[in-house]
């Protein structure tokens, strides 16, 4: 990354059509990540690519991604959605387990061990309680708990170090989805057994790109079930006949991957690791505060917000060419690397005003209400 160390300098990469509120549907490209595809492509359409050339992005994501996560590249594997690592998960726990989830997270996170609960020889149980709940939740028999470390549907940010702590005090595992907060929240990726990323969002990579971190002693417990030539140790001598020859680290859980969406996730992720999770947080929780700010509500813990709006309010945010997204029957907006306080202006003149009162509980720990991310 040329150069590139600042939040302020970072901005100058990016270039929406109006005011782009919506990194926690998908991220936008840096201009680095922009400029390394259009070279991909050029090479895929003049038939000059070749496959062994990908693995240099894959691994430069990787990297990347371990800096940014802060875990040992060796406990990295990279895959293509979240949910296909859960499923991972979910299809190696014992019969009769408990899974503990939060009510309303998203079904990428509660899917994979909802299906393998109707297979009836698994027996599995699965126990959903409010998300404020969840570390009072854990008991001897947890078997794991599953949630996103912040929700998708408004900003509400799990209670991550007592999660960690009750489930070390029960002999839990747990599974930490990162998808919305990863890339603005300092999460302890170390803290937790296993956490899942999708890399479209906050970490402004192509859709089809995911990762996935995991303690290496869950390596002899949990199965590749997925796996193919690409988890191999050696993978261009992997891709024929037995015996079976797994990568000793992380990468034994890879999933083949798209290989134009990794040459854009890696530009991407350098930026944002050479940023650092410390300046992206303090940068886009500061500027969701000066909207709530702005606009009469009481500051909060996330970069997103979630809000109740009077009729008509919709019409006047997409005249002022800001895009959001409607979740839960709220709009949802969320700060992130490419905003500005221009942007911030923007959109507290389109809403000031139009905002339901119930708004004004931002979103946090104590956060009761249900809703799901996309």
């Amino acid at each position: 990354m040329a150069d590139v160390r600042t939040v302020a300098q970072a901005q100058q990469l990016f270039h929406p059509d109006g005011v782009y509120l919506n990194t926690a549907t998908a991220g936008l490209p840096p201009d680095p990540s922009w400029e390394a595809l259009q070279g991909s492509w050029s090479k895929f359409r003049a038939g000059t690519a070749q496959g062994p050339d990908y693995d240099e992005w894959v691994e430069s994501a990787r990297g990347h991604y371990a800096r940014l996560a802060g875990v040992d590249v060796q406990r990295v594997a990279i895959g293509n959605q979240a949910s296909v690592f859960v499923g991972t998960i979910a299809a190696s726990l014992p019969d009769g387990a408990e899974i503990l989830t939060a009510t309303g997270d998203f079904t990428s996170v509660t899917f994979p061990f909802l299906a393998q609960q109707r297979q009836s020889h698994r027996r599995f149980t699965v126990r959903e309680v409010p998300l404020p709940e969840l570390a009072g939740a854990v008991t001897p028999t947890t078997t794991l708990v599953a949630v996103s470390a912040v929700q998708s549907a408004d900003g509400a940010i799990a209670d991550l170090p007592g999660i960690a702590a009750a489930c070390a005090a029960n002999d839990s595992l747990s599974l930490i989805d990162t998808t919305q907060s990863l890339g603005w929240y300092p999460l302890r990726t170390n803290d937790f057994d296993v956490t899942v990323t999708s890399g479209y969002k906050w970490l402004l990579a192509p859709r089809g790109t995911a990762f996935m971190t995991i303690r290496p002693e869950l390596m002899d417990r949990i199965v590749p079930v997925a796996a193919g030539w690409y988890a191999g140790e050696e993978r261009w001598s992997s891709i024929y006949g037995s015996p079976l020859r797994l990568a000793s680290s992380a990468r034994r859980y890879d999933i083949s991957p798209a290989w134009h969406s990794w040459v854009g996730a890696a530009p991407s992720l350098e930026l944002l690791a050479d940023i650092g999770s410390a300046a992206l947080h303090e940068h886009a929780v500061g500027l969701a505060n000066a909207f709530r700010a702005g606009v009469g509500l009481p500051p909060g813990e996330s970069a997103i917000v979630s809000l109740d709006l009077q009729p008509g309010a919709e019409q006047r945010v997409a005249d002022a060419r800001v895009t959001g997204a409607m979740r839960a029957g709220k709009l949802r907006l969320s700060f992130h690397l490419n905003n500005s306080a221009d942007d911030v202006a923007a959109a507290v003149g389109a809403l000031s005003g139009w905002i339901s009162l119930s708004s004004a509980v931002p979103a946090s720990r104590e956060r009761r209400t249900r809703g799901r991310r996309t």
